[in-house]
């Protein structure tokens, strides 16, 4: 197999000239992974023979960036182009202290030894043109057969570093891949190890794993034990039935459903490449947790129906919990937390009801409300279904119509700005707020008022008349 053609010129010139100066080298891992599968990897390693010294001594220009575990950066300018290349030397780590990092490492001259610290099958081939792909675990028929499999023993990569037991799911949710029995079987066991893992670490994969096109695996951190160490309010969701003709899943079940309902080609459609991954992002985890907040409040009336009231808002506060447990930034976690407090918002289809509405929530955050509906309706009972899409539907016809009309929704729109206010004799403080605010109030009911001498005439020259 072949994919020079795929390699930046850069990292093929690293790998050209440390070849010159004797050394082996080869592009690692991810990379050689994705390349296989056709897939344009993100990054691009490479390993090598060299000692970092050695590697230093080949090309002008580097940086330190982990030479205490062997690894150099390369600069390279081709095409007018600076890139920059992660070369790290052959190595073998020691005993780990702290479930993720080794006591010592030790350099070899050994490709074989290197590739046998690797943590999967699959992250674990090496490819130099010329050589091929070197696969000495069984990486490429773990590709074909879209197995998830640790390098030798799974509990020594596991204990070596906790988070693997994350990798190992989120990989298998975005390859489609099963995980094998042994290595399942080792993170049924290590999962207490887990919380020896930063929050950071533990939210990118949980990160990658909503954003990946199986979602639903998120299901595999709960079964695996790995949830009740970083989300344990969702283990409660899992047990949780709900008896209500609305819904035939328990409420975890339903909000797992929740996350492949989203209607991504519209998503991608409304917010372009550019804003979907920030869109995709909000509403995996609005869906992951709108209904974080049942369990505490369920109760079963007399018919044995089961009832939740108040959840969206106390499952708004937990949302904030977990979020920030989790070491998310504040533009996620308002919005997530907007949008699980308002899920369940049945506001009527009228034009002042949906200004207010976009208003209270913000207009970037507003359209994603249709999306939230429609996919939690899509994940409930058919009972009721379609009066439901159909009011959504409406809504959003409603919704579209007002950005058509350039409708007043925010205070950015109003005709009157505080220089209006100052030039009209109000001092800028608590009263100029106030008088903003009265007038934003009567253009969301009215529309046609957001002129600046109406504004003018009925909230300030009238008053001081």
């Amino acid at each position: 197999m072949n994919f020079d053609d795929k390699i930046p010129a850069g990292a093929l010139k690293i790998i050209e000239e440390l070849e010159k100066a004797g050394y082996e080298a080869f592009i690692v891992g991810g990379c050689v992974r994705d390349c296989v599968l056709g897939k344009a990897p993100n990054d691009w390693d490479i390993t090598t023979s060299a000692l970092p010294a050695q590697v230093k001594s080949v090309f002008k220009r580097t940086v330190d960036t982990g030479i205490k575990h062997g690894t150099v950066t390369v600069l390279m300018r081709m095409d007018g182009k600076q890139e920059s290349f992660e070369v790290t030397t052959y190595r073998i780590d020691g005993e780990y202290d702290d479930c993720r990092h080794p006591r010592q490492v030790e350099f070899t001259a050994s490709l074989e030894e290197d590739l046998k610290r690797r943590d999967f099958t699959v992250n674990a081939m090496a490819y130099a043109p010329g050589k091929g792909i070197v696969d000495m675990h069984g990486g490429l028929e773990d590709l074909k057969k879209r197995v998830i499999r640790c390098v030798g023993d799974p509990h020594e990569r596991f204990t070596e570093d906790a988070l693997r037991m994350m990798r190992a799911i989120r990989f298998s949710a975005q390859f489609k891949a099963d995980i094998e029995e042994d290595t399942w079987n080792a993170i049924l066991e290590l999962a207490p190890n887990i919380r020896h893992v930063s929050a950071e670490r533990i939210r990118v994969e949980v990160e990658k794993l909503l954003l990946s096109d199986d979602p639903c695996r998120f299901n595999l951190f709960y079964e695996s034990g790995l949830t009740a160490y970083f989300m344990p309010e969702w283990d409660k969701t899992m047990v949780t039935t709900q008896e209500n003709p609305h819904h035939m899943y328990n409420v975890g079940e339903h909000m797992l459903h929740s996350l492949e309902t989203i209607d991504t080609d519209s998503l991608k459609k409304e917010y372009g490449e550019e804003g979907y991954p920030r869109a995709l992002r909000i509403m995996r985890l609005t869906m992951l947790l709108h209904d974080i907040g049942k369990p505490p409040l369920k109760k079963i009336d007399e018919d044995g129906v089961a009832h939740f009231k108040g959840h969206p808002q106390l499952g708004a506060e937990m949302a904030e919990d977990i979020l920030r447990r989790l070491k998310y930034d504040n533009d996620t976690i308002k919005n997530v937390v907007r949008l699980v407090e308002n899920h369940e918002d049945r506001f009527p289809a009228e034009e002042r009801s949906l200004r207010r509405v976009m208003n209270r929530m913000g207009e970037d955050c507003f359209p994603l409300i249709f999306y939230i509906q429609e996919a939690d309706c899509m994940a409930q009972s058919l009972y009721k279904r379609e009066e439901k899409l159909e009011r959504i539907r409406q809504l959003r016809e409603l919704y579209k119509l007002i950005l058509e009309r350039k409708q007043c929704i925010s205070m950015k729109d109003l005709a009157v700005k505080g220089k209006d206010l100052i030039e009209a004799g109000i001092s800028p403080g608590p009263d100029m707020g106030r008088i903003l605010n009265i007038m934003l109030d009567d253009v969301l009911d009215e529309p046609d008022h957001n002129n600046r001498q109406y504004l003018l005439e009925n909230y300030v020259y009238e008053k001081k008349a």
